[in-house]
């Protein structure tokens, strides 16, 4: 239960207003939210991280299933399902790596061309939440890369990338940035204090969704301007 300082009918009000705002898409089988950056997915551990997007959509649509998420300073594109069919399916297609998923960040120095990082991510338990690279882990992380902007933030080079995870491990794409020597922006965790004061927030943003319906096999997608 999310702790409230409003009514109910006044709560409830705040989260239609909510939905209304981040909808991106809705059917009988799943809908699409644009998450707000600084919002978690699921709730944490303690009373004070049980504001969370699907607590939020529970509320309005109690039919609500999680199948993905994104980081609580991450923003873009989620898909939740409505039916277990529909979240069956279109988990099924995460797991096989059938869906297509596009990010942008703003990462620090010049980075130019393309290419792709290619080594394990795995979570340091002596640095929670901390992930580090492992060339010996056998669980593949994968992500292509593109220069597509160049810019400068209080008198700093500055590159708009994007991003396609291959593989989803946590933090893969922070990770895979602070490796290449270019963090992303705002990054508490991978950036530098001074990469962390060149944004106010976490610059990466899942721009685009693709994935099949999970009733007729048609291929959707789904975009969310980048907001940086």
């Amino acid at each position: 239960m999310i702790a409230r300082l409003f009514s109910s009918s006044r709560w409830k009000a705040t989260l239609s207003d909510f939905l209304s705002e981040h909808l991106i898409h809705r059917d009988e089988d799943f809908m699409v939210i644009h998450k707000p950056a600084g919002l978690l997915t699921v709730p944490g551990k303690t009373p004070d991280l049980q504001d969370c997007l699907i607590n939020r959509l529970l509320e309005l649509e109690p039919k609500t299933l999680l199948i993905h998420r994104l980081d609580r300073d991450t923003s873009g594109i989620l898909v939740f399902g409505l039916s277990k069919f529909g979240q069956s399916t279109i988990s099924r297609q995460f797991q096989d790596r059938q869906t297509s998923k596009i990010y942008q960040a703003l990462v620090a120095g010049h980075l130019e061309g393309q290419g792709t990082v290619d080594i394990p991510v795995i979570y340091d338990p002596s640095r929670p939440p901390l992930h580090i690279v492992d060339a010996t882990h056998h669980k593949p992380a994968l992500t292509e890369w593109q220069a597509i902007e160049h810019l400068e933030i209080q008198g700093q080079a500055v590159t708009r990338v994007q991003l396609i995870p291959i593989t989803g491990r946590s933090h893969q794409l922070r990770v895979h940035m602070q490796y290449l020597g270019h963090p992303i922006l705002g990054d508490t965790l991978y950036a530098t204090p001074e990469q962390q004061q060149l944004y106010a927030r976490l610059c990466l943003h899942a721009t685009q969704l693709s994935f099949a319906h999970p009733k007729t096999g048609a291929q959707l997608t789904f975009d969310c301007p980048v907001p940086f």
